[in-house]
Parts: C-alpha cells; structure tokens; sequence
C-alpha cells in the first residue's frame, strides 16, 4: 500500500516544475525505487577528480618538460644550462599559478538511486537511466545512462551514485550556478535491465 501511495505522489508531482517521477518500469521489473536524486558540486580545475590526482594536464606538461630538460643539461655538465633552466621552471610555475587564478570554476554532476529488490532473486546488474523532462511539453531532455554492477540481495536496499562532468541537461551550466535552472524539468528514473546472480534477466521491452 506504502509503494502505491508513494507513485501516486510522484506522478502528481510531475505536473509541476522540477517534479520527480517513478518509471513504470521499476514495478515491472520488481525493483522499489526508493529515492534518487542529482547535485551539482562545485569543483575548481586543479582538483578535478576526471584529470590526473594531484596536477591537471598543463601542470603535468611543464613539469615533464622542465625534468626533461634539466636532466638532459645534467648529464651534459652544462652548469650554465641548469641555471637557465631552473629560471624557466620558475616562469613555467608562475604561467600555471596565473591560469589557475584566472580559470571560471567547473562543477561536476552526481547521479543518485536507492533501489530495493522486491523479487525473491539476488540481483547482480541494474541499468537504469536517469531521465529529464520538460515538464510543460512532456518532451525529453536528455537523459544519462548507468550500469550498475553491485549485489542485491532480496528484500535488501542498496544505493547507486555516479560522478560525471556532464549536466543533466543543455539548460545547465557546467560554469555556474543558477538556482533556477532546475525549473521546468521533470525526472524520472528508468530502469532498464535487472541481470539476476542466476544468470536470468529482465529486459524494459
């Protein structure tokens, strides 16, 4: 009774702004969407957890250079060279330190679902979409696909989250905040196929 009441709010949440829907599909493939959701955290380019782990590319690129160099000087004896080059490393750090400062900050998208399986098998797989909506028209947005490859045991809960520098939709911006770029869009949440740990599955026709 808890899991109709919770679709029949749902659905009437979709006819307003920034709404949230549960797929038909999620009943079908006897999976209880329990929650999900989408945040946009602000991250400035240096920390960018999709580049390198400590430096960004151009970092990378003087740093490569000037070892390559002073180690090249080094095995030649040129003590003249050395002293030009540790010169260049200190214009090279003072180029990056300047474009740091000058870099717009980036932001980066989290994807969340809290699934329960509701059917007597253990499950290995998901893939479900996370999918927007223009609320007023009904149209699709966009929408990001995941696989989600962790057990789920029945009657058990687990939640699945992703990280991507892609926005949910072209409507938001991956440079700044606007709080309200969320109006108009409807979500929903897809799933699309249950891979069971017995080899079985189940497929959104």
């Amino acid at each position: 009774m808890k899991v109709v009441v919770l679709m029949l709010t749902f659905l009437f949440a979709s006819l307003v702004a920034n709404a949230q829907t549960i797929s038909d599909s999620a009943t079908l493939a006897q999976v209880e969407l329990v929650k999900f959701s989408w945040s946009k955290e602000r991250l400035n380019w240096e920390q960018n957890p999709f580049g390198g782990p400590n430096e960004n590319f151009h970092q990378m690129q003087f740093r490569a250079r000037s070892e390559k160099r002073v180690s090249d000087a080094k095995r030649a004896g040129n003590s003249a060279e050395i002293s030009k080059l540790e010169k260049d490393a200190r214009t090279d750090a003072a180029i990056v330190e300047a474009s740091r400062q000058t870099s717009p900050p980036r932001y980066y998208f989290i994807y969340k679902a809290s699934m329960k399986n509701r059917s007597t098998k253990e499950i290995a797989e998901i893939d479900w979409d996370y999918v927007f909506v223009d609320a007023g028209t009904g149209d699709e947005l966009d929408r990001r696909q995941f696989t989600s490859v962790q057990k789920v045991g029945p009657g058990k809960t687990k939640e699945f989250s992703f990280m991507l520098p892609t926005p949910p939709t072209r409507r938001i911006s991956v440079y700044a905040l606007d709080k309200k770029e969320r109006f108009g869009v409807s979500e929903q949440v897809v799933v699309v196929r249950v891979k069971y740990v017995d080899g079985t599955e189940w497929q959104l026709q």
